[in-house]
C-alpha cells in the first residue's frame, strides 16, 4: 500500500508539472481611409485704400474690419477683405491651422511696408462640418509716414497650412 501511495503521488506530481505550455488567439485587421484634408484660397487679403499721413498701422481682422492706429486714414468706400480659405476633409474631424509667423513685405517696386501678426477666425483650429469649413485670416500692416502712393503687393505668397489633429 505504501508503494501504491508513493506511485500515486508521483503520478499526480508528474501530471501537475505538465500543464499547457502555449496558447493561441486570433485577430483581424481593418482600416478606414479618410478624405484627405485640403485648403483652397477663396479670397486674397486686401487692406483697401489708405492715406498714410503720419504713418501708423492698420489692423485687418478676420471679420473684414479695419482698425487704424497712428495717423493712417481709412477710405470708407473701399472693398476690404481678409484672406479667406475653404478647408475640406472628413466630416467631424478636428484640424489645426498654422499661420505665417514671419514679417512679410508689400512693395510697389521702390517702396515697401511690413505685414505681420497674422490672426485667424479660428483661435487654434476647428472641426469640419458639412464637408468644409471657412477660415479667414487677418494681419497688421505697418504704414510709414508719407508712404509713397501706389499699389503695394506681396512679391511672394504667404502660406496657411492645415493639419488633422
Amino acid at each position: 500500500m505504501k508503494h501504491f501511495i508513493c506511485i500515486l503521488i508521483l503520478m499526480v506530481l508528474s501530471f501537475s508539472v505538465k500543464g499547457q505550455t502555449s496558447a493561441t488567439a486570433s485577430f483581424t485587421a481593418s482600416v478606414t481611409i479618410i478624405q484627405p484634408i485640403g485648403i483652397t484660397t477663396t479670397s486674397n487679403m486686401n487692406f483697401a485704400n489708405l492715406d498714410a499721413k503720419d504713418g501708423g498701422a492698420v489692423i485687418l481682422t478676420p471679420e473684414n474690419t479695419r482698425i487704424s492706429t497712428g495717423g493712417v486714414s481709412l477710405e470708407d468706400d473701399a472693398t476690404v477683405s481678409a484672406a479667406a480659405f475653404e478647408v475640406t476633409g472628413e466630416e467631424g474631424f478636428a484640424f489645426s491651422i498654422t499661420l505665417p509667423e514671419n514679417d512679410y513685405i508689400l512693395t510697389n517696386g521702390s517702396e515697401s511696408m511690413i505685414i505681420k501678426d497674422f490672426t485667424s477666425s479660428l483661435a487654434e483650429g476647428g472641426s469640419i462640418s458639412g464637408g468644409s469649413r471657412t477660415v479667414r485670416v487677418g494681419a497688421t500692416l505697418d504704414v510709414h509716414p508719407n508712404q509713397t502712393p501706389g499699389i503695394y503687393n506681396s512679391p511672394a505668397p504667404m502660406n496657411v497650412t492645415v493639419n488633422y489633429n
